[in-house]
């Protein structure tokens, strides 16, 4: 069993010590999906949400997210990133439609950032929302995860 490093000889939680680790090129992918009726389908393309567009704010706020990871996951490292970019895509799903909110998440550092990109698409989810909710409140985030992490100790990870 692996033992877990977020806890000292006490067993009390901690912040992992970093500092002897190379610093290598970091990236993470991570996807949301979030189902939408086929009224907030109609209104995002018709230009009809009174807020804006939700996707422009939702990767702003994705964005936010991203850079805030430590402040709001306890164990996190701050880490200055590199870039932070997104992708929407929608499709017809059996009823309505679903948003796939992709975000890729780069640095050069001690530590990766699949917490950073996993932060990206749930704010970027929970914004869209936000934006959305007048119109219709039903809408479901559903599964966010990750999709790739490469560098670091442990290499590259791709989702099957």
């Amino acid at each position: 069993m692996n033992k877990f490093t977020h806890w000292n000889e006490e067993g009390r939680p901690k912040m992992v010590d970093i500092s002897e680790k190379e610093i290598t090129e970091r990236t993470a992918i991570a996807r949301s999906t979030i189902t939408l009726s086929d009224e907030i389908y109609q209104a995002i393309q018709q230009g009809d949400i009174k807020k804006g567009d939700p996707t422009q704010v939702a990767q702003i706020a994705g964005i936010m997210g991203a850079k805030k990871t430590a402040d709001i996951i306890p164990m996190c490292h701050p880490i200055m990133l590199q870039g932070t970019d997104f992708q929407f895509e929608y499709s017809k799903a059996d009823v309505g439609y679903e948003l796939h909110i992709q975000a890729t998440v780069k640095c050069n550092g001690k530590t990766g950032v699949e917490m950073e990109a996993l932060t990206a698409v749930s704010i970027a989810a929970l914004t869209f929302y936000d934006m959305c909710k007048a119109v219709d409140k039903s809408m479901v985030i559903k599964e966010t995860y990750l999709v790739q992490k490469t560098g670091g100790k442990s290499g590259t990870f791709t989702r099957q």
